[in-house]
């Protein structure tokens, strides 16, 4: 039985070209000190509904919505989330796919199985300051290289998007990330927004004039790169 944690009943937002529901899964294994739904994160927000419940949801929303966004949390910690977008799919909804890039082997899995339409990853930063940036010390970034290799190397619609924090992020630092992502068809920079949740309540937004000058450093390496939500 997969827990529900969250659900967005409609977005025009979440998945590009589509009207959407977005899904949200409980659980993940890094520990953003910038996170948004840390509530997903430790635990602490109870399920709103299973997937039986859900499904009855999306039954009724034929003719309404023509994908499904799953997101978390970290969706891809799930062994079950294969049989999950299955399901999903069987009932004729397409499927797009948050992840935070560190489950490399199953992400792989539902590409080789053709279960996903839309795939978005997070860049947390260069690959020198991705454990202080995910609040875990000891990270296999080779990892993340991975799941950007096979994101890039699939003819399936994508994203890579990096939320950029005043305290952890550096022109040095796009400048990496650029040569990371190279020829990436889409990437987005988003601003972090202090908010009463996020973990860490020293961080701080950064300028707009900062995160125009980090969209011009990553354009030289990403030329289709953009600002969202500036």
């Amino acid at each position: 039985m997969m827990n529900i944690h969250g659900l967005q009943k409609m977005t025009l937002l979440d998945f590009p070209e589509h009207i959407a529901c977005t899904v949200f899964l409980g659980g993940c294994d890094f520990r953003c000190p910038y996170c948004h739904n840390f509530e997903l994160v430790d635990g602490s927000a109870a399920p709103l509904m299973d997937d039986e419940k859900f499904f009855g949801f999306l039954e009724k929303r034929h003719g309404l919505l023509d994908g499904v966004a799953i997101t978390g949390g970290e969706p891809l910690m799930r062994t079950d989330i294969a049989d999950f977008i299955r399901k999903i799919r069987a009932m004729g909804f397409k499927v797009k796919l948050d992840t935070n890039g560190y489950h490399p082997e199953r992400l792989q899995e539902l590409y080789r199985e053709g279960l996903l339409d839309y795939v978005a990853m997070d860049i947390k930063n260069s690959l020198p300051k991705y454990g202080l940036t995910v609040g875990i010390d000891s990270l296999d970034t080779e990892r993340i290289l991975k799941s950007i290799s096979i994101i890039m190397s699939s003819d399936i619609p994508y994203e890579f998007r990096t939320t950029v924090v005043h305290e952890l992020h550096s022109d040095e630092d796009f400048t990496a990330i650029g040569k990371m992502i190279k020829g990436a068809s889409r990437y987005y920079l988003q601003q972090f927004t202090e908010r009463d949740t996020v973990p860490n309540k020293n961080l701080t937004t950064p300028s707009d004039e900062d995160m125009v000058r980090f969209l011009e450093i990553v354009k030289n390496y990403v030329p289709g790169a953009e600002l969202r939500g500036l």
